[in-house]
């Protein structure tokens, strides 16, 4: 019969005494490991504040357009107002990051609680967050650039094709990563089975 102190890896000599340690200190190791994802906790608070300070710049330069509207040309009008858009694409990608970056590497959100909750939040994995990373930065980059073309008297040549090849280079980008992924996507699509052609012995063959 055997020794039911054996049988768990207990009391199984001095072999099994090894074992058993470097398996409580695998799984302190993984908890550990598994619990340091809080450490990123701290990144999208900060992400967050950094939300209420684009506020704050968008307010003032919101007060500047509004007292400078009557004496302003409509070119600098859309500049400025061009510059309302940049800060708030630039907002709206940090809440992106925060939200997605939050339930794909810290925890999940609760969001049964809230009736008002966006559909894309807490749906998008990280293929998804890459891919509107990007196309929120070449949104940002086009913004600029059509800034550039609004100003060109006070705009020098080489920083305008300066402006315009980092903007292809965030297209192209873009565009690469979204072929990219949608080619490993593909390629993990099981093939559909073969249907096995049953008429081919004849209709009248007999049926086991």
């Amino acid at each position: 019969m055997q020794n039911p102190e054996r049988a768990d890896g207990r009391g199984a000599g001095p072999a099994g005494k090894p074992a058993a340690f470097l398996r409580r200190l695998e799984v302190w190791i993984e908890a550990l490991l598994f619990s340091s994802r809080w450490l990123l906790a701290p990144f999208f608070l900060g992400l967050a504040l950094s939300i209420l300070i684009l506020l704050i710049k968008f307010v003032q330069e919101l007060a500047h357009i509004t007292v400078v509207a009557f004496s302003a040309t409509g070119t600098q009008l859309v500049a400025d107002v061009l510059g309302l858009v940049d800060l708030t694409l630039t907002a709206s990608l940090l809440i992106i990051v925060v939200f997605s970056g939050y339930e794909n590497f810290v925890s999940r959100i609760d969001h049964t609680r809230h009736r008002d909750w966006p559909e894309w939040m807490g749906s998008i994995d990280f293929t998804g967050l890459k891919l509107k990373l990007l196309s929120s930065i070449v949104a940002i980059s086009a913004v600029q650039v059509l800034r550039l073309f609004l100003a060109l008297a006070t705009t020098s040549d080489r920083d305008l094709q300066w402006s315009l090849a980092i903007h292809l280079v965030f297209v192209v980008s873009s565009v690469l990563l979204a072929l990219s992924d949608r080619i490993t996507g593909n390629s993990h699509v099981p093939a559909a089975p073969v249907p096995t052609d049953t008429t081919a012995a004849g209709p009248d063959t007999p049926t086991s």
